[in-house]
């Protein structure tokens, strides 16, 4: 959905069509337990300015591709979509999710030729990729034939789906986004795109937290919940086996409460706030 027709939506007073999205969550291990990547998002932002999220964005044409582009052989579309409760095109919100983070923090989830996950150490090949990533976010270059040009393999396998969230009825702006984590790859550091993002920063879940309940943390509902359940887990690879065993991921819709409070499902007045709206 273009943001054209979202403005037609909302102007006619029909609720906005929720964009299909994806973000990944980027963890590492760190001494004490494990730390979160966050980007802080453009002052100047047309959506959720100054705060502090994942890196995610919108699902596009060519990230649909990929189920039969050659360029994502370890994971298929059947298992994908079969994994987000999708008939088809599942694995296009893999693709989105990576080539998000990618586009915003530069950190890129692909293996090379030889099946080694890419590696960034060397400044000449850092300088080449740090080049792809201007072209496509100037929108020079596709994702596609950036990883065909390097021959280079989409590590969809890395990501684990956790979770699906969709904004509230009643926003000029809704998402039906689906959440990834993913271990920060070897050899790679992340650095905010200076467009969309204006800084990039590692952080325990805890941290984050403490942070955001002092005020100078600003984060969505979405992301405060994502880090209180990531806070119970001491290692990336205690965190991967928790996330996989769920085999039920139930879709969130908060609605917003009189006050401009977010009320999760199971929450009081959630039930009667669904009510009103019909």
């Amino acid at each position: 959905m273009s943001a054209e027709q979202a403005k037609g939506g909302e102007r006619s007073g029909k609720p906005v069509v929720p964009m299909p999205s994806a973000t990944v969550t980027i963890v590492r291990d760190a001494k004490g337990g494990i730390e979160v990547l966050m980007m802080r998002r453009n002052l100047k932002s047309g959506f959720v300015p100054g705060m502090h999220v994942f890196p995610g964005g919108g699902v596009d044409d060519t990230d649909f591709c990929f189920k039969n582009n050659g360029l994502c052989t370890c994971f298929d579309d059947v298992r994908a979509s079969g994994a987000l409760g999708l008939n088809t095109d599942g694995l296009a919100y893999w693709a989105a999710a990576i080539r998000e983070a990618f586009e915003e923090s530069g950190l890129l989830l692909a293996r090379d030729g030889r099946g080694a996950t890419l590696s960034l150490r060397d400044a000449g090949i850092a300088q080449r990729f740090t080049e792809h990533r201007r072209r496509l976010n100037a929108g020079q270059l596709a994702f596609p034939d950036l990883l065909q040009a390097e021959d280079l393999q989409l590590a969809a396998d890395q990501l684990t789906y956790f979770a699906h969230w969709i904004t509230p009825v009643g926003l000029p702006r809704r998402y039906d986004t689906r959440f990834f984590m993913a271990e920060a790859p070897e050899g790679q550091e992340p650095l905010q795109d200076e467009r969309e993002t204006i800084a990039a920063a590692w952080v325990s879940p805890g941290e984050a937290l403490s942070r955001h309940r002092r005020g100078d943390f600003e984060m969505r509902t979405p992301t405060v919940r994502t880090l209180e359940d990531f806070a119970d887990y001491d290692s990336v690879a205690s965190l991967r086996r928790g996330l996989a065993a769920r085999r039920d991921v139930r879709v969130q819709l908060p609605r917003i409460g009189p006050d401009g409070r977010r009320i999760m499902p199971g929450e009081p007045g959630y039930e009667e706030l669904g009510a009103e709206k019909k």
